[in-house]
């Protein structure tokens, strides 16, 4: 059963408003005319850390008292979630250890490590969960990335800000990594405007929803989706239970699919999104025929941390 409600995504938000961004959410012409709907985008691609992670890490943090803050916190994460907790834990005075997988970014790596965390390379996500849950054991509280139902909360108020922002919304299309965030935003949206359908999207290569849809249980998968953020081994019964009576269904798209979007939206929109975010876009793409024509449509671009070097790499990689 999906435990995260919408009085929690709210008291949320009124925890966590002094410590994060409200990222603006605006109708986009650019996407409207390429679409032949109302389409706007919510912009959490400019979120502190460049990414909605910074909501939920704070929502956890102000929810641990001073012992647990003094016997710091442990992560597991290959992106967006270790850049946040790097911050967060930063701003409020705790000891933060990261581990992730050796096949991470540089350039998430170095930003984890800017903010000042400690970064421990780990061979698998198995053996990284598993060290997590033996320092939690000992004393350290887990931040985990998609499965605590505060930072699930705290990570769903982007969904209550976008339909204060826009709030005739019909459609709404929300990445999935692990579940915590897209069930989280449906939550809070449904909250508000329960006739809104949310679709959760997922890049090949990194369908753990999917997958768990698929057999009625969560599977754990070895990811290889081009879109790393989006690359979580497993998704767990909380949030598969959230995408069940949540989501209206969960969208694939191509790795070459979400570039090629990535690098639209850079031009036609001026921001830059990493593959997790721009395969939204790529999703409506897919199935916006089948939308009624008033329909108003919203995107959630979840975050931006990808370095340039990597977007000239996949430019090159897929002949974009």
């Amino acid at each position: 059963m999906f435990d995260v409600t919408g009085s929690a995504i709210e008291a949320a938000l009124a925890r966590i408003r002094p410590h994060v961004r409200r990222t603006p959410a605006w109708e986009s012409p650019a996407l409207s005319e390429r679409f032949g709907r109302r389409v706007s985008v919510k912009l959490e691609c400019l979120q502190l850390g460049g990414s909605f992670k910074a909501r939920g890490v704070a929502a956890k943090l102000m929810d641990m008292d001073a012992a647990q803050r003094a016997r710091g916190v442990v992560a597991v994460s290959g992106g967006n979630h270790a850049i946040a907790v790097a911050r967060g834990a930063a701003a409020f005075g705790v000891d933060a250890l990261v581990l992730m997988p050796r096949v991470t970014a540089r350039f998430n790596i170095d930003e984890t490590e800017r903010h000042g965390a400690t970064v421990e390379l780990v061979d698998t996500a198995a053996e990284a969960f598993a060290k997590a849950e033996e320092l939690a054991a000992a004393g350290r509280t887990n931040l985990h990335a998609f499965d605590d139902p505060v930072i699930i909360a705290g990570n769903g108020t982007v969904g209550l800000e976008f339909v204060e922002d826009v709030p005739d919304l019909t459609h709404v299309f929300v990445s999935i990594g692990g579940g915590g965030f897209s069930t989280g935003v449906a939550a809070a949206i449904k909250a508000r405007r329960p006739q809104v359908q949310v679709v959760g999207v997922e890049t090949e290569g990194a369908e753990t929803m999917t997958s768990a849809l698929a057999a009625g249980h969560p599977v754990t998968i070895r990811p290889t989706s081009i879109a790393r953020t989006l690359g979580a081994p497993f998704v767990t019964e909380r949030t598969l239970a959230g995408a069940r009576a949540l989501l209206e269904r969960v969208d694939l798209v191509p790795d070459r699919e979400a570039v090629a979007d990535l690098l639209w939206l850079l031009q036609a929109e001026k921001v830059l999104c990493e593959p997790a975010a721009s395969c939204t876009v790529s999703a409506l793409a897919r199935c916006v025929a089948s939308l009624p024509a008033d329909a108003r449509v919203g995107v959630v671009l979840c975050g931006s941390n990808i370095a340039l070097a990597d977007v000239d790499a996949l430019k090159a990689q897929f002949g974009l």
